[in-house]
């Protein structure tokens, strides 16, 4: 055995394999293109490293597509072969990428956290952990288990920062912005190439309305991320929301052709990031043009991809707002029998949740907005069980909100908007559809006032 960075043993003969493993968690967590061959230099140089076959197999997990399932068996397959040699903790991880491969996704996380808890200085198991928390919808998750290990850490060493922008961002989910804030500043401070950090900072700025002071944390050069993984186009969509709030929409469609329109990989994130944007902007009657049709062509060669819910819904956006109404009939038939058929949680929540979901993005793009309401009204709340982070879901409340306005609802909107004011006090786009609102139910005198909150909050 030899230790990692941190002191963990792992079970290999060759220190070659422990160094590579140990630079692959390192720029696993920076996001970078490198992380594939420090995995494949790892397994180069001991072919039987269950730890080195786990990693590999939990990173082409996080790919959200059945395309690499073949892939992962083989890891698994091979991480199996070593199960009699390795540690209790190695064969924990081992354990977790079995229930990963089955779709049980809140076994993984129940297994992960077990793993963090007896061993606290797990980085791979506590990254692993806030991912799956993260598309499970789970906001204690984010913030509870980071801040169970960051005791038995100490602030020389590796990967001390990576835990504080877990911490950061789960402290950000579960609302409280000031810590967040503090955590995700200290984070990037320690450790600047943690994308993470910038990002758990970003959505507290996006969340407090701080439009011009998010703007500036996120003014890189367009290049600044050119050796990371598609995680970077995420932080550009995030930069995209603040120009979008302000009605700069040259900006935000700038922003999208350069740096977040999805390439022919179709990236599940990238796809997220680029239907959601191009829907808020729909939503505001700003012309996108053609940009759905490239998004559409994906949607429509991955339908039966069912791996992650939150990815299926905004393959449904593209498919109903390019007007590809076969193709979306299609995609919703699958989903309907994925939730039937599939014994995974993603079926669950697909058939809890997801199938409404579905349902009202095709109705909203048809004009149909009593369908809308009737649909998402209901489950506004259980929202987070779709996964993805507020800021992401958003997209959904604001889906509900247009419904209502469009469809006449105006007390339903009024309601819902005076709840976003309250809630989000210094949001421009808030305080826009509340006055709207407030218009349609015949009270001029405060949508006049409204108007006017929002105008001074331009002008800051």
């Amino acid at each position: 055995m030899y230790p990692d960075q941190r002191g963990l043993a792992l079970t290999t003969d060759s220190a070659d394999a422990v160094r590579h493993f140990d630079a692959a968690i390192r720029h696993y967590l920076e996001y970078r293109l490198a992380t594939a061959d420090d995995v494949k230099h790892a397994l180069e140089a001991d072919p039987n490293f269950v730890m080195g076959h786990c990693l590999a197999g939990c990173l082409l997990m996080t790919f959200q597509t059945l395309a690499t399932r073949d892939r992962v068996l083989s890891h698994l397959t091979a991480a199996r072969a070593g199960l009699p040699h390795v540690s209790p903790r190695e064969a924990r991880h081992v354990a977790a990428l079995e229930a990963w491969y089955g779709g049980n996704t809140r076994q993984v996380a129940r297994i992960l956290e077990q793993i963090v808890i007896d061993h606290p200085t797990d980085l791979l198991a506590l990254r692993l952990h806030h991912f799956n928390s993260f598309w499970l919808g789970d906001s204690q998750g984010l913030r509870s288990l980071p801040a169970c290990a960051l005791g038995a850490w100490e602030s020389s060493m590796p990967g001390f920062g990576n835990v504080l922008s877990m911490l950061a961002f789960g402290y950000e989910e579960c609302g409280d912005y000031v810590t967040a804030e503090r955590l995700g500043r200290q984070a990037f401070e320690i450790s600047p190439d943690d994308l993470w950090a910038v990002h758990a900072v970003a959505h507290v700025l996006e969340m407090q309305g701080r439009l011009g002071e998010g703007m500036a944390w996120l003014d890189r050069a367009p290049d600044a991320w050119a050796d990371r993984n598609p995680f970077k186009d995420h932080l550009w969509w995030h930069a995209a929301l603040f120009p979008l709030e302000r009605g700069d929409y040259e900006k935000v469609l700038a922003l999208y052709d350069r740096s977040i329109r999805v390439d022919a990989n179709g990236f599940y994130l990238d796809v997220q990031n680029a239907a959601s944007l191009l829907l808020r902007l729909q939503l505001l009657d700003v012309d996108v043009g053609e940009r759905w049709q490239e998004l559409a062509d994906l949607a429509e060669a991955r339908i039966g991809d069912h791996v992650l819910p939150f990815t299926d819904l905004h393959f449904m956006m593209a498919l109903a707002a390019s007007g590809r109404h076969d193709a979306a009939a299609r995609l919703l038939a699958s989903l309907r029998g994925f939730s039937e058929t599939s014994p995974s949680d993603a079926a669950t929540t697909m058939k809890s949740v997801g199938l409404q979901l579905s349902e009202a993005i095709v109705a909203l793009v048809e004009g149909d907005y009593g369908a809308v309401v009737d649909r998402l009204a209901p489950i506004r709340r259980a929202l987070a069980d779709v996964g993805a982070s507020h800021s992401q879901r958003d997209i959904f409340n604001l889906m509900l909100i247009e419904a209502a306005l469009r469809g006449g609802r105006a007390s339903l909107a009024r309601a819902l908007l005076s709840e976003r004011v309250t809630l989000r006090p210094c949001s421009l786009g808030n305080w826009t559809r509340y006055a709207a609102a407030l218009d349609a139910t015949g009270d001029r005198r405060a949508a006049a006032a409204a108007r006017q909150h929002r105008d001074e909050l331009l002008a800051v």
